[in-house]
């Protein structure tokens, strides 16, 4: 018993005189760090990094950059209001119109007792979407059947281009949101993965590069300074702290260069282009689909117009 009660204070004293060295190197490094902020420290005595390192530091530090402003900017795709008009107040009304929606419950209200067929009212849509392309389509419909209702014609031209103009809308609305849904699965989430993983890493191995040279030059400078006593000691931590920093220089080093080396962000870029190649085709498709037939009407209400000044 008395043997391991021994055993366990010469642990004890071991793990305290651990805990203590690292402490002081702690410490040593913190002064050495702040010696440097404040250019207390000549520059030769900096241990110079291999070049290697610091043309990948500058590499890597352009790549972190290009991330975080891109991904400033396109994280507006994971809010799908981002170009909700804001000063748009739809009544519960409107937020429930669409094209189809409307103008078929329009139709079934108002062909009862004529010879054309009447469709069956529709079921509103199930949720209401926040965006432009709906905002735009809502305005168009309802507005098409608010001038329809009011005319006795039942030719009223600027109802039926803005009933063509919503059917365009309804279009781009159904691409808008599959092109955000493409964004956000196919860009934002590996993107933001390149940033939070596989970067961050290659940062720590810096950070853990950075500790290591201020631990080296820390130690450097104890030596100079040491009593004989301490020469051998303290020229020992030298030499470990010189290896391990070429360790973690050589892991830092391979970690920046599998981060560079990575295909993943171009690929990403690429998926994002597509994704709004998509939708602006889709949205072009749609509006030049009724451009014409919108284009007719105007020509056709601009004759009546002037036939009418000319009687």
């Amino acid at each position: 018993m008395e043997g391991w009660s021994k055993l366990q204070s010469s642990i004890a004293g071991l793990n305290i005189g651990q805990s203590a060295g690292k402490f002081a190197k702690g410490f040593n490094s913190s002064v050495q760090a702040t010696r440097e902020r404040l250019g207390q420290v000549a520059p030769d005595e900096i241990t110079e990094l291999p070049q290697e390192y610091k043309d990948l530091e500058a590499r890597v530090d352009a790549l972190r950059q290009t991330h975080i402003a891109i991904l400033k900017i396109t994280k507006v795709y994971e809010t799908e209001s981002y170009d909700y008009p804001t000063q748009v107040q739809e009544s519960i009304t409107e937020l429930s119109t669409s094209i189809g929606y409307g103008i078929t419950n329009f139709a079934a209200a108002n062909l009862k007792g004529t010879n054309l067929p009447a469709p069956s009212p529709a079921a509103p849509p199930p949720s209401q979407h926040k965006t432009l392309p709906h905002a735009l389509g809502r305005a168009a419909t309802t507005s098409a059947i608010a001038l329809q209702k009011v005319d006795p014609s039942g030719d009223n031209k600027l109802g039926k281009g803005l009933a063509l103009y919503s059917g365009a809308w309804d279009k781009i609305s159904t691409a808008r949101l599959e092109q955000d849904s493409n964004i956000r699965t196919h860009f934002l989430q590996p993107w933001q993965t390149t940033l939070t993983q596989s970067i961050e890493v290659a940062m720590k191995a810096r950070q853990a590069v950075r500790a290591s040279r201020l631990e080296l030059d820390a130690a450097k400078q104890t030596l100079k300074r040491t009593t004989p006593a301490r020469q051998e000691q303290a020229r020992l931590e030298v030499e470990n702290a010189e290896d391990d920093l070429v360790q973690k220089t050589e892991v830092a080093i391979t970690l920046m260069k599998t981060v560079l080396d990575n295909p993943e962000p171009i690929k990403n870029l690429n998926e994002l282009v597509k994704a709004q190649l998509m939708f602006y085709a889709a949205a072009a498709e749609a509006l030049s689909g009724v451009q014409g037939e919108v284009e007719e009407l105007s020509v056709a209400a601009e004759g009546e117009y002037r036939k009418s000044r000319d009687h």
